[in-house]
């Protein structure tokens, strides 16, 4: 049976690319649309009271099957794969001019700062209009410097008078330009708070953490720790006890991963500390097993 938290389909409507694999009483082809909003959620159900199963962020692309007058699509993230309703106003055209100076296209920076604030003019000394994460994608206008510090124009997210926004250059990278170590971008996390389905330095969980982390790398990572666990690089044989472990292992729970900073150090967002949080092996094995997720269950190195 194929995993509909990948696969767009449902008793009444399904994925055109699914003909003959699932049952529906409609196929569709889905038509691409990005994401236009610093962050959007992915829920379970179309009504807003659903769980958020992850979040998209600014220039994502998203396949939609689906687009109700009760304001919602049924999406399916082109990054991940991953399936789920999203709000109809947090999404835009793939491409084009949605108005005046404001287009929308392929990303040619992202965030590379953990966040970063857009200004309505180039200057920071203007009220911040909105946040943006760590891994944003942006197409960028025209550059100014105020004061010593370089502002890039943002062209696909506008302000609410419709007109692009700016940025400050130094918390951007070229989109090609990725980073050497994703445990150091995870790192860079530290302190960011716990969000159950989060995927933002706004919020996260843990295999988030590791996604989001994995993508400023240039690393494919699926979303859920249970699909990271069947997927990530090779695994290693913990039947005889923990092996030596270096810096960016990654350990398995049920439904829980974190990645080793060293070989003593476990870095993850969890519920405990409510926020990406880095603690000793050992103690974070002893909680675990006692009161969270049981044994730890499998360990991978990239």
């Amino acid at each position: 049976m194929l995993n509909p938290s990948l696969n767009a389909y449902r008793p009444d409507l399904a994925d055109k690319r699914l003909q003959g694999q699932v049952e529906a009483e409609r196929f569709v082809e889905a038509y691409i649309m990005r994401v236009k909003v610093p962050v959007a959620p992915l829920l379970s159900t179309p009504d807003g009271a659903g769980m958020l199963d992850s979040q998209a962020l600014l220039g994502d692309v998203v396949k939609v099957f689906e687009q109700t007058d009760a304001g919602w699509c049924w999406v399916q993230l082109d990054k991940d794969g991953y399936v789920g309703y999203m709000p109809t106003n947090m999404l835009g055209p793939f491409s084009g001019e949605i108005s005046e100076g404001v287009v929308a296209g392929d990303p040619t920076h992202r965030v590379s700062a953990v966040r970063t604030f857009l200004y309505p003019g180039p200057d920071l000394k203007f009220p911040a209009t909105t946040f943006l994460s760590l891994g944003a994608g942006l197409m960028l206008g025209g550059e100014v410097e105020t004061r010593g510090t370089h502002y890039r124009q943002v062209l696909n997210l506008p302000n609410p008078t419709d007109k692009p926004t700016w940025v400050v250059a130094q918390h951007l990278r070229q989109a090609s330009d990725y980073a050497a170590d994703y445990v150091s971008v995870a790192e860079s996390l530290i302190g960011t708070p716990y969000l159950w389905g989060g995927k933002s330095s706004l919020g996260i969980d843990c295999s988030g953490l590791l996604q989001l982390a994995c993508e400023m790398a240039n690393i494919s990572m699926l979303r859920d720790a249970s699909m990271q666990e069947q997927q990530a690089g090779v695994a290693l044989d913990i039947s005889r006890g923990l092996p030596e472990l270096v810096r960016g292992d990654l350990l398995f729970w049920p439904g829980h991963v974190g990645i080793m900073t060293d070989s003593e150090t476990l870095l993850h967002a969890n519920g405990y500390h409510m926020a990406v949080a880095a603690e000793s092996l050992t103690v974070a094995l002893d909680r675990i097993a006692a009161n969270e997720f049981g044994a730890l269950r499998t360990i991978r190195r990239l």
